[in-house]
């Protein structure tokens, strides 16, 4: 049997190897540059007898960057956030902004982002009657429970 000391500067050493390696791996699987990151943003649900209200933040999206599908129980959201021209680097062409010089880009850390959100809720849904509201970032869904068809049997 071999005993190796062990001390506290030992552990610390182990655990930046640790993040090092960690480090190198997610550099050698990461998405190229041009492809956008796809986030999966957190949801909030909440259930009522009429229905569901989901929650879900989206910032930098517009309405019509939104797209929302419903197939029964499932809800599926996917979402893209354009780059601005100006965020792009190219120099702004329209209006007010055509006075600005042209700007190059130093960082970037809010790209060109997709979000997707997928999930299955207890009952059906009501396409007709749900409703999907943007305001400031936030996405809000007002989804209608199916209500079950009665149909009465005629008894001969």
């Amino acid at each position: 049997m071999f005993i190796v000391p062990v001390s506290r500067h030992a552990a610390a050493r182990a655990r930046h190897f640790d993040r090092l390696f960690d480090g190198a791996l997610d550099q050698l699987f990461v998405q190229p540059s041009d492809a956008a990151p796809v986030r999966r943003p957190a949801i909030d649900v909440a259930e009522s007898d009429a229905g569901y209200v989901v929650t879900l933040d989206v910032p930098g999206v517009t309405r019509e960057d939104v797209k929302v599908s419903i197939d029964g129980r499932r809800v599926s959201i996917v979402a893209e956030a354009r780059a601005t021209e100006a965020a792009a680097g190219t120099p702004a062409t329209e209006g007010a902004e055509a006075a600005r010089p042209a700007e190059r880009v130093i960082l970037r850390e809010r790209a060109v982002a997709s979000f997707a959100r997928s999930f299955t809720l207890q009952s059906e849904i009501d396409q007709a009657s749900s409703q999907a509201k943007l305001d400031n970032g936030v996405l809000t869904l007002t989804l209608t429970k199916r209500q079950p068809a009665t149909s009465r049997l005629t008894v001969n």
